[in-house]
């Protein structure tokens, strides 16, 4: 009798235990649409776990939580959605983008809720909001890169591999031979271009000089292709584009070694991604609380694992694994070029003006 009232203990716990795990996050209910620029492997892999994570919250975008678009491309719709009084209603309830820059216009247009993280100056090694209005969720890395195995190849024709973002833009042994991409479409490209046209950095000399170089704009993928059969020589490109390819030839049994990474002497350009609560008087499913709970799922373990096998850094202070075939993320902030938010943001039709004057009409 006592072994079946122990069996019975047993299993009640062990329900009891399973019921308390299965619970976490089941009272999260609504429907939810993220907008993101998140890769679309990435959102994938995002959309799996927030499904598991929260059974029985709506995903608002035909069966995905995530509506997908580069940065600028999002910042239109947004700017389409507000209306040029700033008043109108987002089609969103969050938003997962590429650069800080339009969280800073969005919390000042009071488009944004504060959510609350508990004690985030420990949590994060990268900024975030002190009233909670937006928080770094992933960290992309603008890098240069080259193909080892054409080294003396270029060199042989007087072209110098860069090992500076200066060198890319201003050495003239490159000229037609660099390829980047477009700030007017890409957020990230847009912040690594503010960042080195500051005037701490390399001013609009740099436009000068990307202009002179007869610099090629053009999508990642298509770079990537010049530069492996031998079109650039050098290209600036988000890191993990690169660690990607790397890595899906690693897990096919075909290794590259046409193909590596710059992590540029002058300093890398880190681009924290923010996470942001849109207010409930301009949401589209008016859900705050699912946003609070996801946004924390966000900055827990689990979705920072997520990012490093997105090849993004993780924000988390402490956190020692890094994206695969990369470099030590603390060592890099300490190379960290930095960008000005600040003035990214006051300033994002002046550079993109300064852009397309001085490089795209060369």
């Amino acid at each position: 009798m006592k072994k079946i009232l122990a069996m019975l203990l047993a299993m009640i716990m062990t329900l009891s235990l399973c019921a308390t795990a299965l619970a976490v996050n089941e009272d999260v209910e609504g429907e939810l649409v993220i907008y993101s620029s998140m890769y679309q492997f990435v959102i994938d892999m995002m959309d799996e776990a927030l499904k598991k994570e929260f059974p029985n919250l709506t995903p608002g975008n035909d069966g995905s939580f995530f509506f997908y678009g580069g940065t600028s491309s999002l910042i239109q719709k947004l700017y389409g959605e507000m209306g040029p009084d700033k008043t109108g209603d987002l089609g969103c309830d969050m938003m997962l983008v590429a650069e800080p820059a339009l969280s800073l216009e969005l919390k000042e247009a009071g488009y944004l809720e504060p959510i609350e993280i508990e004690n985030p100056d420990q949590l994060l090694r990268f900024p975030y909001d002190a009233e909670g209005y937006w928080y770094p969720v992933r960290v992309c890395n603008m890098v240069l890169a080259y193909n080892p195995e054409m080294v003396d190849e270029w060199a042989a024709k007087g072209v110098n591999i860069p090992k500076t973002f200066k060198d890319f833009a201003t050495d003239p042994s490159l000229k037609g031979y660099i390829s980047m991409g477009n700030p007017m479409t890409s957020g990230t490209t847009f912040a690594a271009v503010a960042s080195l046209i500051q005037d701490n950095h390399y001013g609009k000399e740099f436009l000068n000089g990307l202009a002179a170089n007869e610099v090629m704009i053009e999508s990642g993928s298509t770079a990537l292709t010049k530069l492996q059969t031998g079109e650039c020589a050098a290209i600036m490109i988000l890191e993990e584009s690169v660690l990607k390819v790397l890595k899906e030839a690693d897990d096919a049994g075909t290794p590259i070694t046409n193909l590596k990474c710059i992590y540029p002497e002058d300093g890398v350009i880190l681009i924290p991604s923010t996470v942001m609560t849109v207010a409930e008087s301009h949401s589209k499913n008016v859900n705050v609380e699912a946003c609070e709970a996801v946004e924390k799922w966000l900055l827990s373990e689990e979705a920072q694992k997520l990012i490093l096998q997105g090849y993004m850094h993780s924000v988390f202070a402490g956190m020692k694994e890094i994206p695969y075939d990369s470099v030590d993320t603390d060592g890099l902030i300490e190379k960290d070029l930095g960008v000005d938010w600040e003035n990214a943001y006051q300033n994002r039709e002046a550079i993109n003006t300064a852009w397309t004057e001085i490089v795209t009409t060369k």
